[in-house]
């Protein structure tokens, strides 16, 4: 099979030079300085964020695109992918029988490890935050961290906090994965129950707040409320990573690399709609390594040969021949729901 690739993307990456040799040794095959089109006009396109608006006269009925959608979030995108009847596989919702969600994994990581380290770059004075350090120093207080959701988002950004030595507290609903968190971080994090009031309680004296609040496939629900921001301190900082999701702060709208944070009650927000864009190098590796069988079992099988053959896969087909084929999603969409086989026909 032939791959094709987009030399300036290449080059944005990291993994071709300005004499366009190819640096990455982690894909084989043609490579080509193509056009858009030449790279849709294929059987199967594997992408790491849902298609832009400008790429949606390229779906069609024949088509499989692989790649993150987050359609409860995005029903710009679902609209386009229904009309077009374009089959569409989503990273998010490939879904293993222990309900663990194996290719949002890598990108949830290396979010969750950003996120600290974005926060704690716009805690500096410079940068419009309080001008806190999280380690503290001798005879000063550390950074208060409050990480809201103990997934794979919440627990790598706990890690990096505390690892600056900040004083660190993470909350979920679910008092089973805060056990286990215990078990593994004795003694350099908190974790508290989450709810309303423990989450207004925490903010109150937070100087950075990660959300982290995941519901596979569905829209992020809204955990921290315009209040709960108002009360925060004047240049603490939240970081919003559930923003793919929609976001699960009130106050959240979505940014960009170039222009990351914006101030809502004197706090500074940073809400970047797909983080680990800004460390491509190591997060091309991180989404290849486990997307890749994946990929290779899809162009070999077919859709529905890989769907019928990997409950994994089948779970992730969002849409298919003009159905939305996700639960949740539907129901978030307000669509109705088509399972997958009986959508790929």
């Amino acid at each position: 099979r032939q791959v094709l690739a987009q030399e300036a993307e290449l080059f944005l990456l990291g993994f071709l030079d300005l004499d366009d040799h190819l640096l990455c040794p982690c894909v084989r095959g043609r490579w080509h300085d193509r056009r858009a089109a030449d790279a849709w006009a294929q059987e199967m396109v594997v992408k790491v964020k849902e298609p832009k608006e400008e790429e949606f006269g390229f779906l069609r009925e024949d088509l499989t695109l692989f790649t993150y959608l987050h359609l409860a979030a995005y029903p710009k995108v679902a609209d386009a992918l229904i009309k077009s009847r374009t089959t569409a596989i989503a990273y998010e919702t490939v879904q293993l029988l222990d309900g663990s969600l194996p290719l949002l994994a890598p990108m949830s990581e290396i979010a969750g490890r950003l996120a600290t380290q974005a926060g704690a770059r716009f805690l500096e004075r410079p940068q419009g935050g309080r001008g806190v350090l999280m380690g503290g120093a001798p005879g000063v207080k550390p950074a208060n961290v409050v990480v809201i959701g103990a997934g794979n988002v919440g627990y790598n950004a706990a890690w990096i906090a505390a690892g600056m030595l900040a004083n660190v507290t993470i909350m979920d609903r679910n008092l089973d994965r805060l056990r286990h968190l215990e078990q593994i971080a004795v003694g350099k994090t908190t974790t508290v129950a989450s709810n309303r009031g423990s989450i207004e309680r925490a903010l109150a004296d937070a100087d950075l707040v990660v959300g982290a609040v995941l519901v596979a496939g569905a829209k992020a629900p809204i955990v921290v409320t315009e209040d709960m921001v108002r009360s925060m301190k004047k240049g603490s900082v939240i970081v919003d990573v559930a923003v793919d999701q929609g976001g699960c702060v009130a106050t959240t709208r979505e940014t960009t690399h170039s222009e990351p944070t914006y101030v809502v009650h004197d706090v500074v927000h940073y809400a970047v709609g797909n983080m680990p864009g800004a460390v491509p190098n190591t997060s091309t590796y991180a989404l290849t390594n486990a997307t890749l069988p994946y990929q290779l079992e899809i162009a070999t099988l077919g859709a529905r040969g890989a769907a019928m053959k990997s409950d994994a896969i089948r779970l992730g087909v969002n849409t298919a021949n003009g159905h939305v084929c996700n639960e949740p999603v539907a129901r978030d969409l307000g669509k109705d729901f088509v399972e997958a086989l009986t959508a790929l026909g």
